[in-house]
């Protein structure tokens, strides 16, 4: 028998926020075809607190304004995890 356990988080639906707070650990990455989606699903999936997936404008090295997928995490273990383990991030 599996023991499962539910997140607070997502039954009450604050899981993913709708802004990124300036005390999350955050980076940017290139944004591609469906990229956002599938590094959302990823985090949803394996990782348990509250992050920041959106897309905003940024920097490149030429100084010019592009478009970035700006990803952040509440709890800096999970950014670290995230980095270590996404599959997806390295397409970006």
């Amino acid at each position: 028998m599996t023991d499962y356990k539910i997140n607070h988080l997502n039954v009450l639906e604050v899981r993913k926020v709708d802004f990124c707070p300036p005390y999350f650990e955050t980076l940017t990455i290139a944004p591609g075809y469906n990229l956002l989606d599938v590094i959302n699903d990823w985090i949803y999936t394996n990782l348990k607190g509250k992050y920041y997936i959106g897309q905003t404008v940024g920097l490149n090295k030429e100084d010019a304004i592009v478009n970035v997928l700006k990803i952040g995490f509440e709890n800096k273990k999970e950014m670290s995890y995230f980095m270590l383990a996404c599959p997806h991030l390295k397409y970006s």
